[in-house]
């Protein structure tokens, strides 16, 4: 499965230049053309990452990147003309990992991502799960002896959730949160699901059942 970007650009020239450039890298990329629309399919839909222009319509992308931040922790670039020392701050301030001033080159913008991906886990490139499984953080898949498996976009989250917090209790509201979008409904019956998919390739003791509680990624 590919990394998801959602852009907010109001220049749709560079929007499309940037688009093009980062599906041809194996990207999934999604546009938006002002702050308002970006905060709605943020709360929508899941992203990998998010390229943020400041001076966009609506709200601008400071203030837009304040409020998700206290809802997600989505690694986010400001992509931007805005070039003072005092407008890199307020970025950063702003809950920020990176900040690209334009004009940037194209090569530059992904040599970022991919490195700002790859700190989720420590720079790494894969985790090993186990002798015969592991998990591909370029192409965001699971391997089981040396075969790709088939998840959807929710058990790829599922997964990496649990990657990321080996061997803690993970309670089932932060898994919702994860999982479903601000405007989606929370299914139980789902994630046990995923959980059963999951168990299927990487062994019934790998994830835990807490009962009452959540769930718990052996490793």
């Amino acid at each position: 499965m590919r990394a998801k970007v959602l852009i907010l650009e109001d220049d749709i020239n560079l929007s499309n230049t940037i688009k093009e450039y980062l599906e041809d890298a194996g990207f999934e990329v999604e546009q938006v053309f002002d702050g308002q629309e970006a905060l709605e399919r943020i709360y929508e839909k899941r992203y990998d990452l998010l390229l943020l222009d400041v001076m966009v319509p609506g709200i601008d992308g400071f203030e837009l990147l304040k409020e998700v931040r206290e809802h997600t922790d989505t690694p986010a670039i400001y992509i931007t003309s805005l070039d003072s020392v005092d407008h890199l701050e307020k970025g950063f301030k702003s809950g920020a990992d990176d900040y690209l001033r334009k004009p940037f080159e194209l090569k530059e913008l992904l040599l970022r991502i991919e490195t700002l991906l790859k700190r989720e886990f420590g720079k790494k490139e894969r985790i090993e799960i186990d002798e015969k499984s592991f998990f591909d953080l370029t192409t965001e898949t699971l391997y089981v002896e040396g075969e790709p498996i088939n998840l959807n976009q929710k058990e790829i989250s599922l997964l990496k959730l649990f990657l990321k917090h080996p061997n803690e209790r993970l309670s089932h509201e932060k898994i919702y949160e994860t999982l479903w979008g601000y405007e989606e409904e929370p299914s139980d019956m789902a994630l046990r699901t995923y959980i059963k998919n999951l168990r299927k390739y990487l062994g019934k003791d790998r994830i835990e059942s807490i009962k009452r509680y959540g769930y718990k990624f052996v490793k």
